[in-house]
């Protein structure tokens, strides 16, 4: 290889886009926890979708990727990103999402506000640490697709 063919050579990790809702308004998790609209607003004006980590089934040793774009919409948390390739896990992470066998959502969070409801927990406004991408989400409608 010469100097020349170096120059040529693309040395940035390749990405998955993906895009979903990590929450949807108003619907119960198999876990019994409901998110109001708006719970997400103060954590994410605080922090962006920048400060939002990207896991692989909520492991903190394994950031898949990067969040580019949060925002709460009439239906929920849609979420915007990339899995790149940069680790094991990440490629791991990102062959199975090409192949459709990941592809749910599911979001790590501190409660600031909420209230009961029954057997249900309201969710008012939460802290937003991650959002994983998981097999099984608590939030069965809480999906993701690739492109």
């Amino acid at each position: 290889m010469d100097a020349g063919s170096l120059s040529t050579l693309d040395l940035r990790p390749s990405s998955l886009p993906v895009h979903g809702y990590a929450s949807l308004w108003g619907v119960a998790d198999l876990n019994g926890d409901v998110v109001s609209r708006g719970a997400f607003a103060a954590s994410l004006a605080k922090t962006g979708a920048g400060g939002v980590r990207m896991l692989h089934q909520h492991e903190g040793r394994a950031a898949v990727g990067v969040w580019d774009l949060m925002v709460e919409d009439e239906r929920g948390l849609f979420v915007r990103g990339r899995i790149m390739d940069w680790s094991a896990e990440s490629r791991f992470a990102f062959a199975l999402s090409r192949a459709g066998a990941l592809d749910g959502l599911s979001i790590g969070f501190r409660s600031r506000r909420a209230r009961r409801e029954g057997r249900l927990r309201v969710l008012v406004e939460v802290e937003l640490w991650e959002v994983s991408l998981v097999t099984f989400p608590m939030l069965p409608g809480a999906r993701f697709r690739t492109g």
